[in-house]
C-alpha cells in the first residue's frame, strides 16, 4: 500500500515493524458504546484500514515488514470520562490484547531481526507499556532500531534503559512529538521541559526550524495526492509547530491541534528516516 501505486516488495526486508494503531473506535451507535471495541465489528474495522492502516502505517513499509495488530481499542471516550476505574479496565484489555500479538510476533515472526516500534495516539500509550515490559534494560533493545512514539506526550525520561533519538541515525531509542498551529501556546503540561518533541523534518531535539522547503511530502486526504514542500516544523516547548496546511476548504480549519496529521505532514519525511534507521542499524551490528 503506497500513494500513487510506488510498489515495493516487503519479501526481502532485513528488519521489521510492529506498528499500533490510534483510536478509530469513537462512535455512538449501537455496537460502539461499549468501553473496548469489537473484533468483529466491520465497519469498525474498515474505518481502521482505510484510515490509520493506509495513512500512517505505510510511511514505514520501506524500512520493514509490517505488523500491525486489531485489537479490542479503548472508546475515545476513556480519554475523557470520570469513571476512572472503567477507563482503566478498558486500557488494560486493550493492551493484552496488543501484549500479546507482540508475544506471538517475538514467537512466530521475529526469528532475530530488528524492529521498528511505530505507534500514534492509543497506540503510543500501549507502545510505553511494551517497551517497559519487554524492551526496556532488556536484551531486545539490542533488536530495537527505534520507536516512534507519535503522537501523545513522552517523558524524556520516560524509560530508564531507552533514550530519546540524538540525531536522525541514532537507533535503539525513541522519537515524539504532537502537532499543533504555529503559534499556539499549548498550556496543559506541567513540565513541559520534560516532554520529549523530535522535529520530524531535521530529527533534532532543539527549537532549530525546519522550512517546508525540508519536507519531502504531506498526504492529507487523497492517498495519492502529494503535497510537496508543504509543511514546516519546529520544536516548541512540549509541542511541534507546524503552519496552517493549504488545501480545497482549508479556508474552513478553525482547529489549532493536528493530531490526526501527525504523521501524514511529515509522511515522507518518516519514511526515509525510518529506512535509515535500518540501514544504520545493520551496519553498527555488522562492525
Amino acid at each position: 500500500m503506497n500513494p500513487k501505486g510506488d510498489t515495493i516488495s516487503q519479501e526481502n526486508m532485513v528488519a521489521d515493524v510492529f506498528f499500533l494503531h490510534p483510536t478509530t473506535y469513537t462512535g455512538d451507535k449501537k455496537g460502539q458504546n461499549q468501553w473496548n471495541g469489537p473484533m468483529d465489528d466491520n465497519a469498525l474495522n474498515e474505518k481502521t484500514n482505510s484510515g490509520t492502516i493506509k495513512f500512517q502505517a505505510s510511511a514505514f513499509n520501506h524500512a520493514g515488514r509490517v505488523f500491525a495488530p486489531r485489537y479490542r481499542q479503548a472508546h475515545l471516550n476513556a480519554y475523557f470520562t470520570k469513571d476512572t476505574a472503567s477507563a482503566r479496565a478498558a486500557f488494560d484489555l486493550a493492551y493484552q490484547d496488543i501484549k500479546s500479538s507482540f508475544e506471538y510476533y517475538l514467537k512466530n515472526e521475529n526469528h532475530g531481526r530488528p524492529f521498528i516500534l511505530a505507534s500514534h495516539s492509543q497506540g503510543t500509550t500501549h507502545a510505553i507499556r511494551l517497551i517497559n515490559e519487554f524492551i526496556n534494560s532488556k536484551p531486545l533493545k539490542n533488536k530495537l532500531v527505534a520507536a516512534y512514539l507519535i503522537g501523545m506526550p513522552v517523558r524524556k525520561d520516560q524509560f530508564t534503559g531507552v533514550f530519546p533519538c540524538s540525531d536522525s541515525l541514532d537507533t535503539s531509542c525513541f522519537v515524539s512529538w504532537r502537532t499543533f498551529k504555529k503559534g499556539h501556546e499549548y498550556k496543559f503540561d506541567r513540565h513541559p521541559e520534560k516532554i520529549l518533541v523530535t522535529n520530524p523534518i531535521n530529527w533534532k531535539t532543539d527549537d532549530t526550524y525546519a522550512p517546508k522547503s525540508a519536507n519531502k511530502g504531506t498526504l492529507l486526504f487523497d492517498f495519492n495526492k502529494i503535497y510537496n514542500q508543504h509543511i514546516d516544523a519546529q520544536v516548541h516547548e512540549s509541542i511541534l509547530w507546524a503552519n496552517k496546511p493549504k488545501f480545497k476548504g482549508s479556508i474552513f480549519l478553525r482547529t489549532k491541534n493536528y493530531h490526526p496529521a501527525d504523521i501524514n505532514f511529515y509522511y515522507f519525511n518518516i519514511r526515509e528516516n525510518a529506512s535509515l534507521r535500518v540501514a544504520q542499524f545493520i551496519k553498527n551490528r555488522n562492525q
